[in-house]
């Protein structure tokens, strides 16, 4: 992410911009001048996850022990030479910036397909270059340091925006991560991790100062420079025609250098020359062809704008202000507390108005006139809520902004709703930096507005949207819960809660799943019921005791076919639990011991397992998470329909996993067992025969069980500790694909645990836990031998050389009939589930 263009300009056409430093050296220098301030990196970790997963395999899901070692290598080192580091991750996708997170996903479904082409035809992995992270690396990236005692936040917005901000309230050494964007806030330094040597800690500083001298520029220009290019929240065409009209009249050196860096060059000599010029004289909107996009274009200027800073192009002081209505934000910083502390905004402290700033215009700006102070500050209002909403918008009608509201700081957050327009600045504070973050300031104010930014794009038109989209209300009204939820999420402590509690809203991204391959469903829909009992349990206050009455969760989940351009609309699904589901403050606040089995009780239904507690509880850890896992996936029914608008019920859609067999699950309890005896250089040194593009599926779909489990854990009340389902105590990519190559072979079990009696024994044992299990259920586990020989159905649907016993081999799926597919193919999913 970033400013288009910018990254390759500044490597190719500005190279002074980027100093190689020492981050050893820097750390000493810090110290000298602040002997009481420890030296700190704040590092963007969803930049790093490429440069820190080094394990050469990643095809087969993950090397997990191998990952878990690198990582904690990386933290060694920097600990060795006395600097500290600070790690955020991503934790909601805004809402304006939803459009580019679907470009990329369905870019990444695309890079997907590729992959198992070239699985299926070379069988090997493909090289670097067509590389794709393991699922769930960020996720069990939060974990794995959190286990190694760091710092690490979840964002309530999106990352960047809280890394600038830290590094600059904290005098942070550097921002390490690789995004433009960093080079444009006024903050402090960005450090390439790209560029990081870590055995020297060498690295590559972009100075923007430097950058700001190649242009012309001043650094209050850069944000208005990277909206005029295009960022993740201007569209590159809104401005295109602009940039060229720039390219056309920029006449020094054209042809020096390539197309794109012309466009910088010449769009910077136009603010420098043109803009600069007229600056206070006319208004940055009769310089600029902004047009409709006035708004939007205001936006991408004040999300740059970090505490503390202002911009000489946002906002000048309204003249002949017009008092529209007696609406409020109640916001406010009392001077006598502690530097940006939220306080409760008294009545008689402060008064806020909201003003139209350009009689011709509809855009509507809030001052707050402060009596104290004696001084306004402007504030984006948001015009498009009519009610405090304390949830995000809904990505459907573009309406509402997110609104955090802290119990402990009586802050609290409101925006209103003007009929007209639609465009606004939702605010929030986020708790773990303790200065409240400002939208924008006007330059001839001394005083910032209070408030961090999450610009918005509004434009859908609500009379579009279907009832259940256009009706906002929130997902939970309890203010402790929420502010439980809330904590967790930041420390990244649990996952995915806060989103559905907050803003019933949750999002998951690619996953190594081949499209062609019609035997296996995508992991978004097997573990989909199990998502739904989760938003049984923590959406239960939220409904009068039917099913129907539940709010739906918008799922945000990429699968093949999905075209992501809305959400699935998903109901909760009841559970029968003996003295029902407690309220979340029992089952979070309740230390006594019925209410810890109760825990486990819920834990175990979310995957409709209570039947196999006494089996489960009598496995050790970590191998009953895996057993939870196994009993779940062969077990597994048909699945309930998605929720539409106007409609309470729909035929269920056939989504079974019923082609796991029992060389499936000999693969399965064989690599894990086998992994508790292996260290991390066996574990490396591991040679494969071949990719099998079914294992790879396998692999997958294994990991996002286990990220499921961290959800149902963290919506229970933390019955299982987070560690015993961490990947690199259950499950090791490589090792399980050797072990299912075997198993497909019909390799013996001695072979498959290395004639190791122990874990024979072991192995027996869990077999049978899983298989009781099943029979259960009616279902029995049975050989591949079985399924070739008398059924036609999803086996014969599948290539012959993704399932036979030996090394034959063809191409999956290829030349297949549509018309010949059955109810279990990908086709048939699309009927059924398809969205409105």
């Amino acid at each position: 992410m970033g400013v288009r263009g910018l990254q390759g300009f500044v490597r190719s056409t500005c190279p002074h911009v980027c100093t190689v430093v020492n981050l050893k050296e820097m750390a000493e220098h810090h110290l000298s001048r602040h002997p009481a301030c420890t030296p700190t990196i704040v590092v963007d970790a969803m930049c790093c996850l490429r440069y820190w997963y080094t394990p050469e395999s990643w095809i087969c899901g993950g090397q997990w022990r191998e990952y878990f070692a690198a990582l904690r290598d990386f933290v060694k080192t920097f600990e060795s030479v006395g600097i500290k580091l600070i790690f955020f991750f991503d934790g909601m996708v805004e809402q304006n910036k939803r459009d580019e997170w679907i470009k990329r996903r369905l870019k990444n479904n695309k890079e997907i397909s590729k992959i198992f082409h070239y699985i299926k035809s070379r069988r090997e992995q493909p090289g670097r270059n067509m590389f794709f992270i393991p699922s769930g690396l960020a996720i069990f990236t939060r974990f794995a340091l959190k286990a190694m005692g760091q710092q690490t936040l979840c964002s309530l917005q999106e990352a960047d925006y809280e890394v600038a901000s830290y590094g600059l309230q904290h005098n942070c050494l550097g921002i390490l991560g690789e995004d433009t964007d960093y080079l444009i806030y006024d903050t402090c330094p960005y450090l390439s991790i790209s560029d990081l040597c870590l055995e020297s800690l060498n690295t590559v500083m972009l100075c923007r100062e430097k950058l700001c001298e190649s242009l012309g520029l001043h650094l209050a220009d850069l944000p208005l420079l990277a909206c005029l290019l295009g960022n993740d929240i201007i569209p590159e065409g809104m401005f295109e025609s602009f940039r060229y009209k720039c390219l056309s009249s920029y006449t020094s050196s054209k042809g020096s250098f390539d197309k794109k860096g012309n466009i910088i060059l010449a769009v910077s000599d136009y603010i420098s020359k043109v803009l600069h010029l007229h600056q206070g004289e006319r208004k940055l909107e009769e310089m600029l062809p902004l047009g409709p996009n006035k708004a939007l274009f205001y936006k991408g200027v004040a999300s740059y704008l970090l505490p503390g800073k202002k911009s000489p192009w946002l906002f000048q002081k309204p003249k002949g202000v017009t008092v529209l209505d007696k609406q409020e934000v109640s916001l406010s910083s009392d001077p006598a507390s502690p530097r940006g502390a939220p306080t409760c905004t008294e009545p008689e402290s402060s008064q806020d108005i909201l003003v139209c700033a350009d009689p011709d215009s509809k855009e509507k700006v809030l001052v707050r006139v402060d009596p104290e102070l004696k001084e306004e500050v402007l504030v984006r209002a948001d015009p498009e809520c009519k009610q405090e909403v304390p949830m995000h918008a809904d990505p459907e009608s573009k309406q509402g902004g997110p609104m955090c509201t802290d119990a402990d700081s009586q802050q609290e957050v409101h925006t209103y709703l003007d009929p007209e327009p639609k465009q606004g600045l939702p605010i929030c504070v986020h708790p773990e930096i303790s200065q409240q973050l400002p939208v924008g300031t006007d330059p001839e104010f001394n005083q910032e507005a209070p408030m961090c930014v999450h610009p918005e794009v509004i434009q859908e038109d609500p009379m579009t949207m279907g009832p259940e989209i256009k009706e906002q209300v929130p997902m939970v009204s309890d203010p402790e819960i929420l502010k439980i939820a809330r904590t967790q999420h930041v420390h990244a402590e649990s996952y995915l809660v806060y989103s559905i509690l907050s803003s019933g809203e949750i999002e998951c991204s690619n996953t190594l799943e081949d499209e062609l391959d019609q035997a296996l469903p995508s992991q978004a829909f097997i573990y989909r019921p199990v998502r739904q009992r989760v938003y049984s349990v923590l959406l239960r206050g939220c409904q009068d005791g039917t099913s129907a009455a539940y709010p739906v969760v918008k799922e945000w989940f990429v699968y093949p076919g999905n075209s992501l351009r809305r959400p699935d609309l998903v109901r909760p699904l009841q559970m029968t639990i003996p003295g029902g589901v407690p309220s979340l403050k029992i089952l979070w606040l309740n230390e006594e011991p019925a209410v810890q089995a109760q825990r486990l009780d819920i834990l175990l239904s979310c995957f409709n397992l209570s039947s196999s507690r006494e089996e489960l509880q009598a496995v050790d850890s970590p191998l009953r998470a895996l057993c939870c896992l196994l009993i779940y996936l062969f077990i597994q029914k048909g699945l309930p329909a998605l929720a539409r608008p106007g409609r309470s019920h729909l035929p269920e859609a056939d989504h079974r996993v019923d082609t796991l067999c029992l060389e499936d699950l000999h693969a399965f309890i064989a690599q894990a067992l086998c992994l508790q005896g292996k260290s991390t250089a066996q574990l490396i040194s591991l040679q494969l025969e071949y990719i099998n593009s079914r294992a790879v599926q396998l692999g997958s779909l294994l990991v996002r069980g286990l990220t499921t489990l961290a959800l149902v854990n963290s919506a229970c009340g933390f019955p299982w500790e987070m560690n015993e389902f961490m990947p690199w105590n259950v499950f090791d990519g490589k090792l399980f694909h050797q072990k299912y190559l075997q198993s497909e072979k019909g390799y013996a079990l001695e072979v498959l645990l290395e004639q190791n009696r122990s874990w024979l024994t072991k192995f027996h044992d869990l077999k049978a836990v899983v298989c009781k299990a099943c029979m259960k259920e009616n279902r029995r586990i049975v050989g591949r031998s079985h399924w070739n020989s008398h059924h036609t159905g999803r086996w014969g649907r599948q290539s012959s050389g993704s399932h036979r016993t030996g090394s034959a081999y063809s191409h999956s799926g290829q030349g297949q009939s549509r018309r010949d597919q059955g109810p279990g193919s990908r086709q048939h999913e699309r009927d059924q589930w398809k969205r409105h």
